[in-house]
């Protein structure tokens, strides 16, 4: 059996019923040619039992355990043959279930892509309920001076700043495409080919933090990421964030994360104390513990500049 062109890969956890509203959504596209698949991490809530009900067409994987996000975009990727080294899709969609789907959604970016071969992965407008812009749908790398901006509120103070807003990219139009340094993972297109250049997401980011590092690879492979606005996507955002209260210290071990992969390396040692310092103040022991434990088993370039 051939792949589609287009694979929706939609990891879910205890959210059912924005689960359910997200795959009306997708299934009442207007392009033809995709299909999905849903990862289930070990939900109690039936989330897998209505998915095999209520859309018999999507493939469901029921993972025993909550396996974090990456891990479960993976095993959905792999499905559709990733890393079997046979047919892939052309496309791949990330998607969460707290989104719901415009109907001319999917033939509106895969045109964008059709046009822009040098285009690695796309994201569209992510709009919140009440029709505010989530600024996490268009940003740039957290470097050691964009996070300071963000969390010494500068950022906030000056949004329209190019130096000060360059995390958010704040001080560029809603209305216009840009190229970028990262979209959402919440809804984020990505070319099959560049999938198999760069890899899947990277297993040891659980829960957020996985989109920044995939887009870094991806543009270090020499693709561009862009923010498409002409296709507008509601976005509930943290459904599932608020239910796990592990999830505050995942998104700040995302970023050490992030940050020892791709700038630690580069950083010099008093600014890495400083960087450290911030994130175990927001992050709390349990990263300090991790961070310890990672320094004492770190090479020479793991452990920053002189």
């Amino acid at each position: 059996m051939g792949q589609p062109d287009l694979a929706v890969v939609i990891v879910n956890w205890n959210t059912a019923d924005l689960l359910r509203g997200c795959l009306a959504s997708v299934y009442e596209s207007k392009w033809p040619g995709f299909e999905v698949c849903v990862v289930d991490n070990a939900s109690d809530d039936g989330s897998a039992e209505m998915v095999a009900a209520t859309f018999p067409q999507a493939r469901i994987i029921r993972n025993s355990r909550n396996a974090g996000f990456s891990a479960a975009s993976n095993a959905g990727m792999r499905c559709f043959g990733f890393g079997s080294r046979g047919a892939i899709p052309k496309y791949v969609l990330l998607c969460n279930p707290d989104t719901v789907v415009p109907p001319a959604a999917f033939s509106g970016i895969t045109g964008f892509l059709d046009t822009r071969p040098d285009a690695g992965a796309v994201g569209p407008r992510l709009v919140l309920p009440d029709g505010t812009l989530d600024l996490a749908c268009r940003r740039s790398f957290p470097t050691p001076a964009s996070s300071f901006y963000r969390f010494s509120g500068l950022s906030k103070i000056f949004p329209k700043s190019r130096r000060f807003g360059r995390y958010n990219l704040t001080f560029h139009d809603p209305d216009a495409l840009v190229e970028v340094d990262c979209v959402n993972g919440a809804f984020m297109m990505v070319r099959g080919c560049v999938i198999e250049k760069v890899g899947l997401l990277d297993e040891d980011f659980f829960f957020g933090g996985e989109d920044l590092d995939w887009t870094f690879r991806i543009k270090a492979a020499g693709w561009k990421v862009f923010y498409y606005p002409a296709v507008s996507v509601t976005h509930i955002k943290r459904a599932a964030f608020r239910k796990n209260p592990a999830a505050a210290y995942e998104f700040e071990r995302a970023m050490w994360l992030f940050y020892r992969k791709h700038y630690r390396g580069g950083t010099p040692r008093w600014l890495d104390y400083i960087i450290r310092a911030g994130l175990s103040l927001r992050g709390g022991i349990r990263l300090v513990r991790e961070m310890r434990g990672k320094q004492e088993t770190a090479g020479p370039s793991d452990r920053g500049g002189a």
